[in-house]
């Protein structure tokens, strides 16, 4: 009977811990991106994650002397881009050249929100929410 009790209370705890995980990971567009810092940003697609909370993206832009900076996108939940036209693994693809507009973050890193990706035959889809929308 006691371990039953036990088992009963740790499950009721771990329970009670798992709404907040999600939310400490969690944060507001105003409190990681600057809306008066709008980028758009081309460069090659060297990485993408489909993971909640949000989807990221990761491009080579080349400077001004021909060196690949390093830049991190942030874009909407995976579940949100399939409903604005993404696919897992067939809409952005490593080696893709895209042109990235959003929001730059902060503290200055080459790290921004997405809001629009285009590729280069055109093609256009919404990544992100508007800036400051309350959107995460």
């Amino acid at each position: 009977m006691p371990t039953r009790f036990l088992a009963a209370v740790t499950a009721a705890g771990f329970g009670l811990l798992f709404p907040v995980v999600p939310a400490l990971a969690h944060h507001s567009f105003g409190a990681e991106y600057d809306e008066s810092k709008p980028v758009t940003i081309t460069g090659v697609v060297t990485k993408v994650d489909w993971e909640n909370p949000h989807m990221h993206f990761y491009i080579d832009v080349k400077d001004d002397g021909g060196n690949a900076v390093h830049w991190k996108f942030e874009g909407f939940p995976p579940n949100m881009l399939i409903r604005q036209g993404w696919r897992r693994d067939i809409t952005m693809k490593l080696g893709d050249t895209v042109t990235v507009f959003g929001w730059r973050a902060r503290d200055g890193s080459n790290f921004a929100h997405s809001r629009e990706v285009t590729w280069s035959d055109g093609k256009k889809l919404t990544s992100g929410p508007p800036a400051n929308t309350g959107g995460n």
